[in-house]
């Protein structure tokens, strides 16, 4: 018999940099019982880019009647433009034991936590060092000085929330960040709180 549970909200948090990208990549091919969030967006649609796969694009003023009837779980207006996540999407994969995992921020792991706190559980993935940090940033080859210098001031600020999250690993070694990933994924899992199914499950060996 299996035992029914119900979903995990899994939210990755990182300054930019860190790696976060790669690991929700591997996250997503090994866990087939999780999926991204799609995000609803203002912006257009850059080229290659398909509704209800990259993001779900809506016009400012729907973007705004969703967020004032409590729609989406959470949003934030960048650059005149808004972001947020859709909350039916989400409850239903919660309800039917699929688990949802969401690229934010700690401004939107604060707004989803406080939305769904007992299905929330939330990683933070720092750098082992600032230095490391900044040379991965230059790794990539694509940033000027100028826009490096902006993303470390940021990464400070990212880093200052690390401490309101469930967990919190340091990405030395991209192998092992995977694994702490999946294994922090795998305990929300099992928690007897989301085991909506235990009391069936022990009913049919006549425990209870």
């Amino acid at each position: 018999m299996t035992m029914q549970r119900r979903g995990v909200c899994f939210v990755l948090a990182a300054p930019s940099g860190a790696g976060k990208s790669s690991i929700s990549r591997a996250l997503l091919a090994a866990e087939p019982d999780l999926a991204l969030s799609v995000s609803v967006t203002t912006r257009a649609p850059r080229p290659g880019e398909q509704h209800g796969v990259h993001y779900l694009y809506h016009s400012s003023e729907e973007f705004d009647a969703m967020a004032a009837a409590g729609d989406l779980l959470e949003w934030a207006r960048v650059f005149g433009r808004g972001y947020g996540t859709p909350r039916a999407p989400v409850e239903q994969a919660l309800a039917a034991g699929r688990d949802v995992m969401f690229d934010i921020d700690w401004q939107g792991y604060r707004q989803v936590r406080a939305a769904l706190p007992d299905d929330t559980v939330g990683l933070f993935i720092l750098p082992p060092s600032l230095d490391e940090l900044a040379a991965r940033l230059r790794g990539r080859g694509s940033d000027s000085e100028t826009e490096i210098a902006r993303r470390m001031a940021a990464a400070h600020d990212e880093m200052s929330h690390a401490g309101e999250f469930d967990y919190v690993l340091v990405n030395r070694t991209f192998e092992t960040a995977v694994a702490e990933t999946r294994a922090v994924l795998h305990a929300a899992r099992l928690r007897t709180r989301r085991l909506t199914g235990l009391d069936g499950f022990l009913a049919s060996m006549a425990i209870g």
